[in-house]
């Protein structure tokens, strides 16, 4: 079994990577653990309360239960990952069972922010973009797919986003085993990770 951490700031193109690496393996191999998925639990908040988390803050992450997720993939054993709503900013009822894999790829902005999860990916990949490049991405997909407005996602950039992502995601580029240069036509970063997965299987 080969455990791979994908890291990189939001919009920085680790959906575009993870699909890259999907692509090259059969879909009975693999499985991706998101981190988007673990963000803790708000039941008590209203969802005016819920609105001023900062979830790009490592605390938003419920890290126990990710570790434990990942540790038991790793002692095959299946696992209920969370399904999380960016709509209501909550975990909903429903959960996705997930099963061990030969590939197990964990991805999320903060995952490298944990030590016990660092320890239990056998590759760490950084995926780095410019922030010009990642701050167009986030506007959009928050437009289209999370209902926000262009204000919302820009005042929460600049108030939250950049700080955080300066403060705890690009320092965590130090703990990367391959750094990829987001290039939707990088193929030859994704060529060497291709060879670093056959090798290690």
């Amino acid at each position: 079994m080969l455990i791979i951490g994908i890291a990189g700031g939001t919009g920085s193109g680790k959906t575009t990577v993870v699909n890259q690496i999907l692509n090259e393996l059969p879909a009975d191999e693999v499985c991706v653990i998101s981190q988007d998925s673990y963000y803790r639990e708000t039941q008590g908040l209203s969802y005016e309360e819920r609105t001023k988390i900062n979830f790009d803050h490592p605390k938003a992450i419920d890290f126990d239960l990710l570790v434990e997720h990942v540790d038991e993939l790793k002692h095959n054993k299946i696992v209920n990952q969370p399904v999380y709503s960016f709509v209501t900013h909550n975990r909903t009822s429903d959960v996705l069972i997930t099963h061990p894999r030969k590939v197990i790829i964990v991805e999320g902005i903060l995952i490298f922010n944990s030590k016990r999860l660092r320890d239990l990916c056998d590759i760490k990949i950084f995926v780095h973009a410019d922030a010009d490049e990642r701050l167009i991405r986030r506007v959009r997909r928050d437009i289209t797919e999370r209902g926000r407005d262009v204000n919302e996602v820009l005042t929460r950039y600049q108030n939250t986003l950049k700080p955080m992502h300066q403060q705890f995601i690009e320092p965590t580029k130090n703990y990367a085993d391959i750094i990829i240069p987001n290039d939707r036509y990088n193929t030859v970063a994704i060529d060497i990770v291709r060879t670093v997965i056959s090798n290690k299987l």
